[in-house]
This record gives structure tokens, C-alpha cells and sequence, in this order.
């Protein structure tokens, strides 16, 4: 999984293309939050994830309750 993140804190990075069937949409979405939760930082204390949108390209953002995403313990 790959994602860049800018200097504010705020990560880039796609999920798929509006073709794509809602199932794999899901799944790329769950692997992107997980790998980002996996990358953090073990001096970073407190909540990891403050806020979570999701957009298309150029289109509205729909904002996501971050305590209701499932975040794989590994």
C-alpha cells in the first residue's frame, strides 16, 4: 500500500476507481487505514487517526466517524 502524506499530517492516497465493485472498494479502504495505523509511530501517543474523508477527485467529501472503523490489531 502506498500513500504519501503532506506536511500538515493529512495522507493522500487512492482507494480505486468509481467502477470498481463497492465490495473492493471496502476492502482497499480497510487496507489503507490499516497499513496507515501499522505505520505509526511508537512515540506518537494519543488518538492516531483524528478524522477521516473520503472524496472522489473533484468531487464532495463525505467525513468518517474515525471510532467506527474497523482497525485491525496486528
Amino acid at each position: 500500500m502506498e500513500f504519501r502524506v503532506d506536511k500538515t499530517g493529512i495522507v493522500h492516497a487512492p482507494v480505486g476507481k468509481a467502477s470498481f465493485p463497492t465490495q473492493n472498494l471496502l476492502q482497499n479502504a480497510q487496507a489503507l487505514v490499516d497499513a496507515i495505523v501499522k505505520a505509526k509511530p511508537a512515540a506518537a501517543k494519543g488518538k492516531y487517526l483524528k478524522s477521516l474523508v473520503l472524496s472522489t477527485t473533484m468531487g464532495p467529501a463525505i467525513r468518517i466517524d474515525p471510532t467506527t472503523v474497523d482497525v485491525a490489531k496486528k
